[in-house]
């Protein structure tokens, strides 16, 4: 049997090898993480004291201690540099071992403090001099911040105070108790503050409480803000009743929007300056734009209120508000917001009122179309908002949404429309029972044509009346000059055959009875208007002489046209001498059209115009169901392909033409549009530029050639 001493002997040695290894291994490991964690600090520190100021600090680590070596200029910034590394790595691991610059070379040292004071408290950091009561200091602060503590972490030096010290070290301890929130820095003769509050007026109040307090040895430098507060829900509410107009609250979202604000209310009848905050929390940058025109519709109803939550904006009128005028005002303010709004109504009736039939008008003037009423969507407004500019030269429109409008009621309001479109001026009013039409047309057989037009658009059953005046001078068939045209045909007769007159006089010269007969022509039908008779000379004379001989020949020829039977009862002269060149005055050519007598129109409107013949009035039902079933069908199918209704704008069917109600099996049931999409496409084919071909105005179709009526099988009575 083998000995095992000797194996056993090896194993033993094995162990210690490993354990040794292991135990060195194990420092190894250590003594690097330590170098690891000593340069990581020692960068750490570094990047701190270097954002800081501190460069005259050098660092550097020693393991897991970090010593700090270099001069610094002050005792102040040996201690800030200090602190500094103290704040990264921790006190115990920073040992200091800067020097301070020594008295002689850094003189006295700056003595400068900071007071900040939050809800927690107030610290007091900086040098002060060693004759300071800090004492007398922590006690004074502790009285303004009883529930939180006072920090003092002051340095002291031992050197005089410096001139101004004492003043601004007071002002600032007083200025720390008037700021609840302020970072305060005091240095001699100077104290500066940025400090926050809580609104405008704190803001105010304390600028002028620091003002007041303020020594006058001492410089203030205040930097003072009022952050805006954050308003839930944002909100504006604008009343006006029989205690007059105010703001029961007010929210704005910026300074421009404020004033939009302010001044829309005060020009609503609110007295002084209405108070209105400035905050954040508006739903969108729109909100302004919002409010100004809510405020407009109730300061234009006369009594009522808005109140506008977030997106939500609910208009009230009282039973007093007329019911017209409540829907202007509900069509405007509509018309006037942004999308993102959503706006109620209510219209407070009076007892035992009924509500009102659905409405719609529309007045035609000099000035365009005015549209008042309501449609049954946003849609249906945008596509009658349409049809209407393509029809008339200006639109306002004031047209509000209300979905309880009875079945066929944009129909009916397009009907209208182009009803009124064929007159030249006049008033359109729409009820689910009525179409009644007031105007002046310079044709004579406008209400038959308005009756068949009325027919071809609503089909049978539709009551109107008609009260239409005609006009002479609008009748295109009786071409009665207008004003620009009497002035044109007065200087071309000028022209052609001028009245002369004797070198430097007012005395006509030769003939002038053949221009005066084309004169009298023309003013046979042009008496009516204001017209100037101007007289212009070339630049030889003086101004003055000029003036007067330019004045002298206008009336010789306003005189010669009096003595000629003309009436000049609408008619002035006036000289106006050389100011008025045609042409050059350096050549005979020139001074010969200088020389001229020239007509004028002072005015577009007739001074007297002829007696207007008495209104014809026709009241009737339309008719035609088969033509009118015939046209919707076949317009219904056409506008759901995106096509233009052809049938509906052929007025009148000619005789080598087809019917409507040859194309439509008459047998088939009727169609009625009610999808309103259908509905909606058909308006959009209304308004494209082709319109104009498929519903002319009075040259053909409806009104008829050369102005002839064609019925088209209307029931007309005439009163």
């Amino acid at each position: 049997m083998a000995n095992p001493k000797p194996r056993r002997g090896l194993a033993v040695v094995t162990s210690i090898i490993a354990l040794v290894a292991a135990g060195g291994l194990s420092y190894l490991a250590a003594e690097a993480a330590t170098d690891f964690l000593g340069n990581r600090s020692e960068a750490e520190v570094s990047e701190a004291l270097h954002l800081g100021g501190y460069d005259f600090a050098n660092v550097e680590a020693d393991g897991l201690i970090v010593r700090l070596s270099g001069t610094a200029p002050d005792e102040v910034q040996r201690f800030r540099a200090k602190s500094q590394a103290e704040n990264v790595i921790g006190a115990d691991r920073v040992v200091d071992n800067m020097q301070v610059a020594t008295r002689a070379s850094i003189g006295t040292p700056t003595f400068e403090v900071e007071l900040l004071r939050n809800d927690q408290g107030i610290s007091v950091v900086g040098l002060v001099p060693a004759s300071l009561d800090r004492n007398a200091m922590v006690t004074t602060l502790q009285g303004v911040t009883t529930e939180s503590k006072v920090s003092d972490l002051v340095e002291t030096a031992d050197y005089p105070e410096p001139e101004g010290w004492d003043a601004a070290f007071d002002f600032g301890l007083e200025a720390a108790q008037l700021a609840k929130r302020a970072k305060i820095s005091i240095e001699p003769g100077k104290v500066s503050i940025r400090a926050i509050t809580d609104s405008d007026a704190e803001k105010a109040a304390l600028e002028a409480a620091l003002h007041r307090a303020k020594p006058k040895n001492v410089t203030l430098q205040a930097e003072i803000t009022a952050p805006r507060p954050v308003i839930t829900p944002f909100t504006l509410r604008f009343v006006k009743d029989e205690h007059g107009a105010r703001f029961d609250a007010c929210s704005a979202d910026s300074e421009a929007g404020l004033k939009r604000i302010v001044d829309v209310g005060v020009k609503a009848g609110i007295p002084g300056q209405p108070p209105c905050r400035l905050g954040l929390g508006a739903p969108t940058s729109h909100w302004s734009e919002a409010a100004v025109p809510a405020i407009e519709a109730v300061a234009a109803m006369g009594a009522g209120s808005v109140t506008i939550s977030n997106t939500d904006i609910a208009l009230y009128a009282p039973a007093s508000v007329n019911a017209d005028v409540f829907n202007e005002a509900v069509g405007r303010l509509d018309g006037a917001l942004s999308p993102l709004f959503k706006l109620t109504t209510r219209h407070e009736k009076k007892a035992g009122e009924q509500d009102e039939p659905a409405r719609f008008s529309a007045i035609l003037d000099r000035s365009g179309v005015t549209l008042r009423g309501a449609v049954t969507d946003e849609r249906m407004r945008n596509a009658v908002d349409s049809l209407a500019r393509s029809r008339f030269s200006k639109v306002d429109n004031a047209l509000s949404v209300d979905d309880s409008m009875p079945s066929g009621w944009t129909m009916r309001m397009i009907a209208a429309m182009e009803a009124l479109a064929a007159l030249e001026s006049g008033v359109v009013h729409v009820t689910p029972d009525l179409i009644r039409l007031e105007g002046i047309s310079g044709n004579q057989s406008a209400s038959d044509l308005l009756a068949a037009r009325l027919s071809q658009r609503l089909g049978a059953g539709a009551h109107y009346e008609l009260s239409v005046r005609y006009d002479r001078r609008l009748d295109p068939l009786v071409k009665i000059p207008g004003g620009v045209e009497c002035v044109d045909g007065l200087n071309a007769a000028m022209h052609e055959s001028e009245i002369g007159f004797e070198p430097s006089k007012s005395v006509i010269a030769g003939d002038p009875q053949p221009t005066l007969e084309r004169l009298a022509t023309i003013m046979a039908e042009c008496g009516d208007y204001r017209l100037e008779v101007g007289g212009h000379t070339d630049s030889q004379g003086s101004e003055d002489l000029n003036a007067e001989l330019s004045r002298t020949r206008a009336l010789a020829v306003l005189d010669a046209m009096k003595e000629h039977g003309i009436d000049i009862t609408n008619m002035v002269a006036k000289g106006y001498g050389e100011s008025r060149p045609i042409a050059g005055n350096d050549t005979e050519e020139g001074r010969e059209a200088n020389r001229r007598i020239e007509f004028t129109l002072l005015s577009d409107e007739p001074l007297t115009k002829e007696e207007v013949a008495p209104a014809t009035n026709v009241s009737g039902v339309t008719d035609s169901v088969e033509a009118t079933e015939a046209r919707t069908a076949q317009a219904t199918a056409a506008a759901a392909t995106g096509a233009l209704p052809v049938a509906l704008g052929d007025d009148a069917p000619k005789a080598d033409q087809p019917t409507a109600s040859d194309a439509i099996d008459p047998d088939a049931p009727p169609v009625t549009v009610t999808d309103p999409v259908v509905l909606e496409k058909l308006i959009e084919a209304l308004t494209v530029p082709a319109l104009e071909a498929a519903f002319p105005d009075n040259s053909e179709g409806v009104m008829g050639p050369e102005g002839q009526s064609e019925t088209d099988g209307a029931a007309t009575t005439k009163e």
